[in-house]
């Protein structure tokens, strides 16, 4: 698989001062001016084993055709975690579905990335007609939402596991996936930080803590279910220790998040979509004692905090406006911006273009 990009794009404030950032395809990168780079380069091989197999379905990353209905499969190379954990058929895509950073994927999960959000890596999966087991070690970045990683991989690296069991209520399909994670990188201790701080006399800053080897953990559940052939609900929750520093992803310990997504063909437009999501996010005791004393994450630090959770209601309305042409308008409303009741709420509106052009292979005369 290889798979360069060229993207572009700046987010207001430098996509600082909110927990749950409201946009997914805006990382948090120096400059708008679009670059090209390289996303994914990675092989990947099944070990089949029976003759039952399973058609797939042409999609991002994905070729269409067969493969062994119960497979041992391997990915090596570079990739994002997230092409194989956590997924949910109705929020894990961005440039379709929810925006926000915390609704796409677990915010709670602390996942191996660069500022991009792409690692090197390894990731194993045993797959079965109603259940999937996965393990991934992917490579950290040398300091908190870095573009540069780790190379000390036998020390430093994230690791995930994730158990999925598929099954069907009244012939609608679910899905519930369990993900225990955790990672090990050259990050801060929030606690070291604090004492530290009422040593010196300064504010408590999380980066003088930081040592190799640092050990992070977290869960994950992730559930959906379709409710009818044009209904489906999805629910997220999520938990690590809120001891260590947030590295790569959110700024979030505690998450739990749900949401419904509604096919429009009840008004004659099949194709569109209507969906709507509420996320609660949290952090540890300690983390909000490091903020409200003049700490900062990489993405938030707030010395007049006001500690209450942060609570982000979001809604989209995606038209097909043409064969492989969405539009679609996207609303959030954020209570208690990075977890400070003094301040918001603040509402978030969004226009998305898609253009998805399918392809058909070529085929010699």
């Amino acid at each position: 698989m290889f798979d360069p990009e060229i993207a572009g794009g700046k987010g207001f404030s430098g996509v600082n001062g909110l927990a749950n950032p409201p946009n997914g395809e805006l990382p948090r990168v120096a400059g708008a001016t679009p670059k090209p780079y390289i996303a994914r380069l990675y092989l990947q091989h099944d070990f089949g084993f029976g003759a039952e197999t399973e058609r797939q379905q042409s999609d991002l990353n994905q070729l269409a055709g067969s493969r062994p209905m119960t497979r041992y499969s391997v990915y090596a190379g570079r990739f994002s975690l997230t092409d194989f954990f956590d997924n949910n058929d109705y929020s894990h895509d961005p440039r379709t579905q929810f925006e926000a950073w915390a609704v796409m994927y677990n915010g709670a999960w602390d996942y191996a990335a660069d500022t991009r959000g792409y690692t090197w890596g390894l990731v194993q999966e045993f797959h079965t007609r109603n259940w999937s087991l996965r393990y991934g070690i992917a490579a950290e970045p040398k300091i908190a939402n870095g573009s540069q990683f780790d190379r000390r991989l036998f020390r430093d690296h994230g690791q995930q596991a994730e158990l999925e069991r598929r099954y069907s209520i009244r012939r609608r399909g679910g899905a519930i996936r369990f993900m225990p994670y955790w990672n090990r990188a050259q990050a801060g201790n929030y606690g070291e930080a604090l004492r530290l701080a009422q040593q010196t006399g300064t504010a408590p800053s999380v980066v003088a803590t930081r040592k190799v080897g640092t050990l992070k953990y977290g869960l994950g559940i992730n559930v959906q279910q379709a409710i009818s052939p044009d209904v489906g609900v999805f629910a997220r929750l999520g938990w690590n220790d809120g001891k260590t520093e947030s590295f790569a992803f959110t700024a979030i310990d505690r998450l739990a998040s749900g949401g419904v997504q509604v096919k429009g063909t009840r008004w004659r437009r099949k194709d569109d979509v209507a969906a709507t999501s509420f996320t609660a996010s949290g952090i540890s005791a300690v983390h909000a004692q490091y903020l409200a004393r003049g700490g900062l994450d990489f993405l938030i630090g707030d010395g007049a905090l006001l500690y209450q959770p942060e609570y982000v209601w979001e809604s989209y309305y995606s038209a097909r406006l043409a064969p492989g042409f969405y539009a679609s308008l996207d609303a959030q409303r954020d209570a208690n911006p990075a977890y400070n009741h003094a301040r918001g709420p603040v509402m978030i509106y969004s226009i998305r273009l898609h253009i998805a052009l399918a392809l058909k292979p070529w085929q010699p005369q």
